[in-house]
């Protein structure tokens, strides 16, 4: 609303006006205000989640510790989506679509989380909302996504960028292109190749008016599959103070900083990366998103004041999806989002495999002692069942857990980066 405002009074030359016109001084002002919206708006909301007793139900992860958790008040996701969305409104070209299937990203998870610790707190269901309902809300997200990126004239890449724009464009104003030379594309990003693209009609079968169909096709249903599984892999990942919420900042900062790059046609073309107008917008979003998570960790790391529950988790895992998406990045994810694979695979395989064993010896087998894996490697109980690696792996502190899962994530968000230079 603030940028609006100014865009408005241009003519009126307010001193500092010009500012608003640059991405990183928005950018900057949005994730300093959703970080201080987090911790100050933080406590009141903590509080009042405790006074109506808005605690998490207790999950049986045979983990110690797991009892005093039942007391700390969930829902915080609630802090996480307003510090989001509050410096959103008030610093982003609201008229920009990608802004706009962020936002509505950001409302639709946080909607379906909210209803799932709603039932898990009021209902006593620790089912929350059915798996096949959020898959199937989550999928129709996917598909709203992914029908809009392939109809809107606003989502689109520009392939061949001459020498006089890369000059001009040095000296205009940020996020200012022009319509020239613009297609639309499905094409995305890859790594180890030498122009880092790949185009889905690879893929398609037919050529011709049932070859643009089908690639079409084929890349809408792959917007649906990151939907979903970034969004279940950042729900996974939410079982330890801070493990969510710190990972998932690191991968927003790498997401950013890749936004504001395609965004601009000096470094798009300095670093040989698609350039898509407009999209330099999601860099000021991915802002305000690692602000709200760094406040909110302020309260979340150990030991938590609050869990984010559902409402955070969705929500983050939804953003990460979209916004990677949106930049034609996607396929880097399964390295940037390393850790939310790791727990997603360890989950699949250990309910996989006890199922099998099951049928076949009568009793459930494990492979790891708890998943998801962050779990295997807590102080635990000795679960039921066999299990199939007895490791000799030490119990750790659930704060040492997490710390070296951040290493992790920000060995992993290095070497994405990394990847713009390496064909």
């Amino acid at each position: 609303m603030i940028y609006h405002l100014f865009e408005a009074l241009k003519e009126y030359d307010i001193p500092g006006q010009g500012l608003f016109t640059y991405l990183s001084f928005r950018a900057i002002l949005a994730s300093v205000t959703a970080m201080g919206l987090s911790t100050i708006a933080g406590k009141r909301i903590i509080a009042w989640l405790r006074k109506k007793n808005f605690g998490e139900a207790q999950r049986d992860l045979g983990t110690e510790g797991a009892e005093a958790k039942a007391k700390t008040p969930s829902m915080g996701g609630v802090i996480i989506i307003l510090s989001i969305l509050v410096p959103v409104l008030l610093f982003c070209d609201l008229t920009n679509i990608y802004v706009q299937l962020l936002i509505l990203t950001t409302v639709w998870c946080g909607g379906l989380g909210f209803a799932d610790d709603y039932i898990k707190i009021f209902k006593h269901d620790k089912g929350g909302v059915s798996e096949n309902g959020k898959l199937g809300l989550q999928i129709l997200l996917g598909l709203i996504i992914g029908l809009t990126v392939w109809n809107s004239s606003d989502i689109v890449v520009r392939e061949k960028v001459p020498v006089q724009d890369i000059e001009e464009e040095s000296i205009v104003e940020e996020g200012r292109w022009k319509n020239e030379d613009v297609v639309k594309s499905t094409k995305t990003t890859i790594p180890f190749v030498k122009d880092h693209e790949f185009d889905y009609k690879s893929l398609s079968p037919f050529r011709g008016t049932w070859g643009w169909y089908a690639k079409w096709g084929i890349y809408v249903v792959m917007i649906i599959l990151v939907v979903t599984a970034c969004s279940n892999g950042a729900n996974l990942t939410d079982g330890m103070d801070g493990l969510s919420a710190g990972t998932s900042a690191i991968v927003g900062t790498v997401l950013g900083i890749l936004a504001w790059l395609g965004g601009n046609i000096v470094n798009s073309n300095y670093l040989n990366i698609m350039y898509i107008p407009g999209s330099g917008e999601i860099a000021i979003f991915m802002s305000a998103f690692v602000g709200a998570l760094i406040g909110f960790l302020w309260f979340n790391a150990y030991p938590a004041q609050v869990f984010m529950g559902d409402t955070g988790s969705l929500t983050i895992g939804g953003i990460i999806g979209v916004s990677a998406i949106l930049i034609r990045k996607e396929l880097l994810l399964p390295i940037l989002c390393g850790i939310f694979v790791a727990e997603s695979v360890t989950v699949l395989v250990q309910r996989l495999y006890f199922k099998c064993t099951k049928k076949k010896y009568g009793q459930g087998r494990r492979i790891w002692s708890s998943s998801p894996l962050h779990h295997h490697f807590q102080k635990k109980k000795e679960p039921e069942g066999m299990v199939m690696f007895h490791t000799p792996v030490p119990p750790h502190h659930e704060a040492k857990i997490v710390s070296r899962f951040w290493i992790i994530g920000i060995i992993l968000a290095v070497s994405t980066l990394a990847l713009l230079k390496l064909r």
